[in-house]
């Protein structure tokens, strides 16, 4: 059951348990309809009801980035979601390119009605929120339906590690069109080896590949999020560059020779092998 605590002179922040554990939804101070949504502590989604396009977090404008330049401006895109939290980017995905047809798999049921009832998105766009585990859900899309598939998945924390395999990859090549976007976000830490070995996982199957970060999280400096592209085709990696460099917060756009050696020869994980991403230090989310 929800419980409400009323902030001063605001609205409320909502707290509830769901099947992920704590799900608490607080008022955004700056903006009247904004809401961030946080699992356990951990912030996983802002919303702005009076804005769809606008992206709070710095790994969520990244990917909205790639949705940007997924086809021709405003052009309608069918788009996959593996992960839905507060569905931040399928609304931004409908404001920005009308009429797109979009299919979120969240696992997480009782958050799924959560954010129904707190955070209703327009009925007339074109969202269906299917309940299930990512991959089965995933298996279910038609070979080469998606014009882009966006993996942000998160158990815990931690992204589950039969979605961190080629034979998961894979899959995702199987539901893309041709010259279609797979973007994953993915958390780290230092010495980033869940990072590099998802780069050289992700290199088995498509042939050309970015990522984009924070600088300091390249560095292996700090635990934070990494942005991953990849494509079976030319990537706009110019064009990213000059947006995640123009960013609040400014990326770092990592492609070619950079990249590999950035990944330094991580072997490839497969689903006998992978292993969750590992879980936030203490204080990462402060």
């Amino acid at each position: 059951m929800a419980k409400s605590r009323r902030g001063r002179g605001g609205p409320e922040t909502v707290t509830e348990t769901v099947d992920g554990g704590l799900a608490e939804l607080r008022p955004d101070r700056d903006r009247p309809r904004g809401w961030t949504l946080l699992i356990d502590g951990a912030p996983q989604s802002h919303v702005d009801l009076d804005d769809p396009s606008f992206l709070d977090f710095s790994y969520q404008r990244r990917l909205g980035h790639l949705a940007d330049l997924a086809g021709p401006p405003g052009a309608p895109l069918r788009v996959v979601h593996l992960g839905g939290g507060a569905l931040t980017l399928a609304r931004y995905v409908a404001a920005t390119r009308p009429r797109s047809t979009q299919q979120v798999v969240e696992i997480d049921a009782p958050l799924v009605q959560l954010i129904r009832r707190q955070l209703p998105w327009d009925s007339g766009w074109r969202i269906r929120v299917r309940g299930g585990d990512a991959r089965a859900g995933l298996a279910k899309i038609p070979d080469g339906w998606a014009d882009l598939i966006i993996a942000d998945v998160f158990g815990g924390a931690r992204t589950p590690a039969h979605l961190t395999s080629t034979e998961f990859v894979t899959e995702v090549r199987r539901a893309l069109r041709p010259g279609g976007f797979y973007a994953a976000n993915l958390a780290d830490g230092p010495p980033l080896r869940f990072l590099r070995g998802q780069i050289a996982t992700v290199r088995t199957v498509f042939p050309e590949l970015c990522l984009t970060a924070d600088p300091a999280v390249l560095r292996g400096r700090r635990f934070g999020n990494a942005v991953l592209l990849a494509a079976d085709g030319e990537l706009p990696v110019a064009e990213l560059t000059r947006r995640a460099a123009t960013d609040p917060q400014a990326a770092r756009v990592e492609h070619g020779r950079a990249l590999l050696d950035f990944t330094g020869g991580a072997a490839p994980v497969t689903d006998a092998t992978a292993l969750a991403s590992p879980a936030p230090p203490a204080g990462a989310f402060d």
